[in-house]
């Protein structure tokens, strides 16, 4: 493939994000679901493509015509596929870059609730989904054991993770599953929105939040996306002069190291597992949790050394923003239709098991182990253990529209803790190679032993320390 092809596939995933972000404008019914213009954008590009377009132009035009592969040609569609992949290594290693811990104390006992319940779920969610495996999908629909983790790498990974597990899941002989995990990622954020913003509507009417008694919504245009003119910053800063190099192209560089150091220590590991072992668990192993600890790493001496504060935290998060919604749009436009519809039934199993079990928790586990604000706190959680990140802040955004409740603070200081591990972390990494490589059974022992852990912190001791 040239270069030049490799570069019109790049340019003609960018109309579709312009397509996106359009129609999410536009659209009442994209604005009320909240989704981003790279959902969208995705969407459209899967229709257009060969699995659905294509399907369609085939019936009538034969396999050998332009038309077979809708409006998206082979050679651009190897390019989008191994995007995903790409790209989650640099959502991976920005994780820390630029960010400065807080007290330890403030970030116990502001975010201690938050993580327990995050927690909860997030473990429960490998709980209820081996089960369902072993009992049901392993038996009946001849499906590997590890398809139990799905779940929680579609839900609390969201499609970054998914994308980025595609090899591993090709490697563990059941490639099927990367198409599963992203459509699981899809009903995960639209599930999210939708019923995340019924139980705040619920909440309201029941008197159970308390800082609002009207879901009044966003104003449209923050619901088209756009940033209101009085809220608008002067964006990132220029810590660099433009005459030795931009201050985009310098950070990206310190991206770069950041996944070359995780990348080294992925490959250290490999060679000392090989060598003193004598086992290949490593090679099972993604880059992009690997590139995280690179980005740890770095932070370290950024800390350290950078006395001219030349790192920036929001042109961090702007790389990391641009390189999300290039792997998003990516994921949802190469997922394959074929497979999702072969195995129908096991998917609509996982995707209602993970609702249900997030559902249960958030009315059952939420009042008991928050302190205070017991909804507007736990509604992020919930968006974020059934969609994404992102999911979580806009539901605390409505349900806590001036940030009068410690619920966004609590949430980001979660983070710190939670999603080295979880929700894309380490062990929703390792999650599928370990259930590969133990069997199920050890890991679901240790996901009861997990879940307990955070329901027995969170019910006992959070709980008991509740504040009015």
């Amino acid at each position: 493939m040239s270069a030049d092809q490799i570069g019109f596939a790049l340019l003609y995933l960018g109309l579709f994000l312009l397509l996106g972000k359009w129609i999410r404008m536009h659209s009442t019914l994209m604005q009320n679901l909240f989704l981003p213009a790279s959902v969208i954008g995705g969407f459209l590009a899967l229709i257009v493509g060969p699995e659905i377009l294509g399907r369609i132009m085939r019936n009538f035009t034969g396999e050998d015509s332009f038309w077979a592969t809708g409006l998206v040609t082979p050679e651009i569609m190897e390019v989008w596929s191994a995007l995903p992949g790409l790209m989650i290594n640099i959502v991976f290693a920005t994780l820390f870059i630029g960010t400065v811990l807080p007290n330890l104390q403030r970030v116990w006992d502001v975010g201690g609730p938050q993580l327990a319940f995050g927690w909860t779920l997030g473990w429960g969610q490998y709980v209820v989904g081996i089960l369902l495996a072993m009992l049901v999908l392993v038996p009946f629909y001849d499906m590997p054991p590890f398809i139990g983790a799905l779940i929680e790498i579609g839900f609390e990974g969201g499609h970054g993770t998914a994308a980025g597990l595609q090899d591993t899941f090709a490697d563990l002989g059941f490639p099927e599953a990367y198409d599963i995990a992203v459509g699981l990622a899809t009903v995960g954020i639209l599930t999210g929105v939708v019923v995340g913003i019924a139980l705040v509507n619920w909440g309201v009417r029941r008197g159970k939040t308390k800082i609002i008694t009207d879901v009044k919504g966003l104003s449209p245009t923050q619901k088209a996306g756009i940033v209101e003119p009085e809220d608008r910053g002067k964006g990132a800063q220029k810590t660099v002069r433009p005459e030795s190099i931009d201050t985009f192209t310098f950070h990206f560089a310190i991206v770069g190291l950041a996944i070359l150091v995780g990348y080294i220590i992925l490959q250290g590991i490999t060679w000392l597992e090989v060598t003193l072992f004598g086992s290949d668990f490593m090679t099972y192993v993604p880059l992009f949790p690997l590139a995280m600890v690179g980005g740890f790493v770095v932070q370290l001496f950024v800390s350290k050394f950078d006395t001219s504060k030349l790192v920036n935290r929001e042109t961090i998060t702007s790389i990391q923003g641009f390189s999300l919604d290039i792997l998003i749009t990516s994921a949802i436009a190469t997922v394959s239709i074929a497979v999702i519809g072969d195995y129908l039934m096991p998917f609509l199993l996982l995707a209602a098991v993970g609702i249900a079990w997030n559902v249960f928790g958030f009315f059952v586990f939420g009042p008991r182990m928050m302190p205070d604000y017991w909804l507007e706190r736990a509604i992020g959680d919930f968006g974020q253990s059934t969609g994404v990140t992102a999911t979580g802040l806009m539901l605390i955004r409505v349900a806590d529209p001036e940030i009068k409740s410690p619920a966004t603070e609590g949430f980001g200081y979660k983070q710190l803790v939670f999603e080295p591990f979880l929700g894309g972390g380490l062990v929703t990494a390792l999650s599928a190679p370990l259930i590969f490589m133990w069997g199920p059974w050890p890991f679901l022992l240790l996901s009861v032993v997990m879940t307990a852990i955070g329901l027995v912190v969170g019910l006992f001791y959070f709980g008991k320390r509740k504040l009015n």
